[in-house]
């Protein structure tokens, strides 16, 4: 009969799905044709196509793939992969028209939870759409929807970190103690299928626990135990010897099964009552499927009715495994585990093997007819009887009375199946009670495996020392892990927040209290490397941005500031090796020509670096560092309109980029419009409120304007921002002595002799001081000792000797 068509699709979903979670992308592709091909009017078809296009970046196809079915409406699927290829094609209006055509399918949808190791949620849900959404909404710059956008994902899944992290890189105030916090929403979807998500992982991870139920063995184990591998693993393959549970069975073999079961229960009183040195742990179960390795040949006789068939005691079934066999324990507490319901009856596969062995008993007839008999055991009933015989009839002559009668035994003896090793109540295996005899011999003909001799080295095991813990529910351990989680994002999200707003301190505090695994990542070592960086520390921001190459070397995120740190600290080589480093490995990455550019830029020649940003922006045009790269090498080279250009550009790609504000700022203020530069260091001073660098240009253009007492505010508050910050500290001082509070100016060049003693104009102006102050042999000194160090400005510093004995007005023009 041929398959229907719906057979069809769906195997072939199946396929195209196993090479997408196998990033088998072209595979995949070319089975989504072919599903297409089949049903091409399946929604489902055109989603798994346009999938495919867009896994292996075909952003063009996957458009156009998922159009048709956008247009027909109905599918949040291709409207989210319709709306991802907007995103990066620069249609942005058209990817916020089709996501909110279908917004009645998605707005209140959470699949969080839903996902695992084995199951997939095969739609987007409200959170993903909502950060896309918000995506779309910024890159088309309304800053309004798209921050609703962003918190309304953040309300439906607080794991939506790039949401939270939009909202903090568009500078929009939030509060991260009610973000990162559990909600209703989130841990009902989170319980609504315990089976994925976060406890299906906790299953995963955790030990083998024997408390816990264990799926059922369908195969019964073979003849022969084999030590290379493991017979209790349920989750082996079945051997060709194995076999499987179910089948038609014979009334005797019933006949055979109901002797070994009504006689367990008296089995067991009697091992423990018979022995006081071994006591053996009863388990909280009744199984009547035991698991006999029983050799699998066809049935050469009718079996024979038996007396007192040794049964297999459940509770001997729990002692130690026997050195040398691991998988006894396992083995044990599967059994243990087993409901009762699915044991209440002999499976009828078991019985098909016991009339395998008991027919394969007879197969061993002697040439006189009877049955071969193992050592060790007695043929007649006269024989003498073994000591573990006696001590077990003397232990419990009641529930031998409940056996049959002697007129059997001999029938007994010559249809007793060979019992394996495994669960033959006298073998000392790996997960059945000590033998009743030490000395029995192996059935060799069986090729049975008997140990000899091993049960008193079973160390006893009291069943009252076995204490079950009360399992804990599974919604509270769903929860303990998500405050856990929400801890730590807390952390985390505290410091980014910080960052954003370049409160660099706060920022490093949080990052210090994460955990140690946590502080040697990447991505916390680059954002502790960004706060120092911050901070103008570059010294410092160095030693963890190489501590992040050195984990990291193929790492290309910031590696454009660590280059920068570089050029700050004037390191010419340990630059230019990373700047080929990067290029070698990554020659289309933006990042690898900004460190190039940098580097040409140190060695002061600034056209091969303009060349070298411009193909980092060619890049990435939204690379606005970049731009203001480019914008420093036009004002290099004097190219005043150019470097605006370049700067405007570097705030068009990213409107909170002060980097770009500052360097306006500096084209006005060398081009002498002191009001346009003040406007442009105060718009960058708003976004970055900490940096000591533009605060002090808010300073500088406000004393050129001779408006000292301001500038002189400016001043002191970058020395608190940056207190080793001698340039900074320095123009506070110039502008103390230009106020003429001489006290508190002597006070500052004091701190910033010791901070910088081999400066020349701190010598120069000290010297000025004590010129104010009337004592002209120190003021004498320190002009000296600035002529030693600068002797290029030593017409101006001996003028200003010379003009010690005149009432000069305060001038520091080799400052200026």
């Amino acid at each position: 009969m041929a398959p229907t068509g719906s057979a069809i699709a769906g195997q072939l979903k199946q396929v195209v799905y196993y090479h997408l979670d196998n990033l088998s992308y072209n595979n995949a592709l070319f089975f989504a044709e072919r599903l297409v091909a089949h049903d091409p009017c399946s929604n489902d078809s055109v989603y798994l196509l346009s999938l495919c296009h867009l896994r292996l970046g075909d952003h063009h196809i996957a458009l156009e793939t998922s159009e048709p079915a956008v247009d027909r409406g109905g599918n949040v699927s291709c409207s989210y992969i319709f709306a991802q290829c907007c995103l990066e094609l620069g249609r942005y209006k058209d990817g916020i028209m089709a996501l909110d055509r279908c917004r009645s399918l998605w707005s209140r949808k959470c699949s969080l939870g839903k996902h695992g190791a084995t199951s997939r949620a095969q739609h987007p849900d409200g959170a993903s759409v909502f950060c896309l959404l918000g995506k779309l909404y910024r890159a088309y710059e309304d800053k309004k929807k798209a921050t609703l956008n962003f918190e309304e994902a953040l309300k439906m899944n607080p794991f939506m970190w790039d949401a939270f992290t939009a909202l903090c890189d568009m500078g929009v105030s939030v509060r991260t103690a009610n973000i990162f916090k559990p909600n209703d929403m989130m841990l009902g979807s989170l319980n609504e299928d315990p089976t994925n998500g976060i406890l299906s992982e906790q299953k995963d991870s955790t030990a083998f626990n024997p408390m816990e139920p264990l799926p059922k063995k369908t195969s019964v184990r073979p003849g022969i135990f084999d030590s290379t591998t493991d017979p209790f693993d349920s989750q082996r393959p079945a051997a060709g010897n194995e076999m499987p549970l179910g089948g038609n069975h014979h009334s005797s073999e019933n006949d055979f099964m109901s002797k070994i079961n009504a006689t367990r229960s008296r089995a067991v009183t009697t091992v423990d009552s018979g022995f006081d040195s071994v006591e053996t742990p009863i388990p909280n179960y009744d199984s009547n499927i035991p698991r006999i390795n029983y050799p699998l040949e066809p049935p050469q006789a009718p079996p024979r009715k038996t007396r007192n068939a040794q049964p297999i005691e459940s509770g001997l079934a729990d002692m130690p495994p026997k050195m040398g066999y691991r998988a006894g324990t396992k083995r044990t507490h599967k059994l243990q585990d087993r409901p009762e319901d699915t044991m209440a009856e002999p499976h009828p596969s078991f019985l098909r093997a016991a009339a395998s062995a008991i027919s394969g008993i007879d197969k061993r007839r002697a040439v006189s007819g009877q049955l071969g008999q193992s050592k060790g055991h007695p043929e007649e009933p006269g024989a003498p009887q073994r000591r573990s015989a006696r001590l077990f009839r003397g232990a419990n002559a009641k529930a031998n009375s409940g056996l049959p009668n002697a007129g059997g035994s001999r029938e007994l003896k010559k249809a007793r199946p060979p019992v394996s090793r495994i669960v033959r109540p006298n073998s000392s295996g790996s997960n059945v009670g000590r033998a009743v005899s030490g000395n029995r011999k192996p059935l060799e003909e069986n090729g049975m495996d008997v140990d000899h001799g091993e049960a008193p080295r079973i160390k006893e095991v009291h069943p009252h020392h076995l204490t079950m813990k009360p399992a804990e529910p599974e919604s509270v351990k769903v929860e303990e892990t998500v405050k856990y989680i929400m801890e730590l994002l807390k952390k985390f999200g505290s410091g980014y927040l910080a960052l954003s707003r370049y409160q660099s301190a706060e920022a490093l505090a949080s990052y210090i209290s994460l955990p140690r695994s946590h502080q040697d990542t990447p991505w916390v070592l680059s954002q502790i490397g960004r706060a120092y960086y911050e901070q103008a520390e570059y010294a410092e921001a160095e030693k963890y941005y190489r501590r992040l190459h050195i984990k990291a070397p193929t790492r290309l995120e910031d590696m454009e500031i660590y280059s920068t740190i570089l050029w700050f600290l004037k390191r010419e080589t340990n630059l230019s090796f990373l700047a080929h480093e990067l290029i070698d490995m990554s020659w289309h990455s933006p990042q690898a020509w900004c460190a190039l550019g940098n580097a040409w830029s140190l060695a002061r020649d600034h056209e091969q670096a303009l060349r070298c940003f411009k193909r980092a922006t060619q890049l990435d045009p939204k690379f606005a560092y970049a731009f203001t790269l480019q914008g420093h090498e036009h004002i290099s080279n004097e190219e005043y309109d150019k470097a605006l250009t370049s700067y405007r550009q570097a705030i068009s790609a990213d409107h909170r980029h002060y980097n770009a504000y500052y360097g306006i700022g500096k084209v006005y203020e060398k081009l002498g419009n002191f009001d346009k530069a003040y406007i442009h260091f105060h718009s960058a001073s708003i976004i970055n409120p900490t940096n000591a660098v533009l605060i002090c240009c808010i300073g500088n253009v406000l004393e050129k304007q001779r408006h000292i007492v301001k500038a002189l505010q400016y001043f002191t508050k970058a020395t608190e921002l940056a207190p080793q910050a001698a340039q900074t500290r320095y123009k506070k001082a110039r502008a103390l002595l230009a106020l003429n509070q001489l006290e508190e100016a002597r006070a500052e060049l004091d701190i910033l002799k010791t901070i910088a003693p081999d400066e020349a104009t701190v010598h120069f102006l000290l010297g000025k001081l004590y010129k104010s102050l009337n004592d002209k042999g120190l003021s004498v000194r320190h002009f000296t000792i600035a002529l030693n160090l600068d002797p290029k400005a030593s017409s101006q510093i001996k003028e200003a000797i010379e003009s010690l004995e005149d009432d000069d007005s305060f001038d520091d023009s080799m400052m200026a």
